[in-house]
């Protein structure tokens, strides 16, 4: 089964909560409290996507973390590269020499475009597509659009 990890799912959480209120910087703590995280995993997060730069860390009284870029301008691809590394279904879609097997995987080729399709399909959508309430966005429908064609398998790599 493929899924995203736990961490991840996490990270998400955060970035749509920081979308949700882009004027006000927020503390770590205070996130964890708002979406009931633990502590400890949502400060690891946010110096994630920190070093990503989705987000930036403001010290001081009025301090806390706020989005780096307009949410549109954050797709869900950046937050999973940020916490889980390149958007991959197998190591040979990441590069060469990544596999033993791969000099004679007849599969190979496949699994590139596979995952070229799955990358493509997460950079659709941004932070502010997945803050909004489902199916709000224009960008929702051109998502559900691509969604279709991948399912319909008219994506070519």
């Amino acid at each position: 089964m493929l899924r995203i990890g736990k961490l991840t799912d996490y990270a998400t959480g955060l970035m749509a909560q920081l979308a949700h209120s882009p004027e006000r910087n927020v503390s770590a703590q205070q996130l964890a409290l708002e979406l009931g995280l633990p502590g400890p995993s949502v400060g690891a997060l946010l110096k994630r996507l920190g070093r990503a730069g989705l987000v930036r860390g403001v010290r001081g009284v009025a301090g806390g973390y706020a989005l780096a870029r307009a949410p549109e301008a954050i797709s869900v691809a950046d937050i999973i590269v940020a916490i889980e590394g390149p958007v991959a279904l197998t190591e040979c879609a990441l590069g060469e020499g990544n596999c033993k097997l791969e000099s004679g995987c007849a599969t190979r080729a496949h699994w590139r475009r596979i995952s070229q399709a799955v990358r493509v399909a997460l950079e659709a959508v941004s932070l502010a597509d997945l803050a909004a309430p489902a199916g709000t966005t224009a960008r929702a429908v051109k998502f559900r659009a691509l969604s279709g064609a991948a399912e319909q398998g008219d994506i070519h790599g």
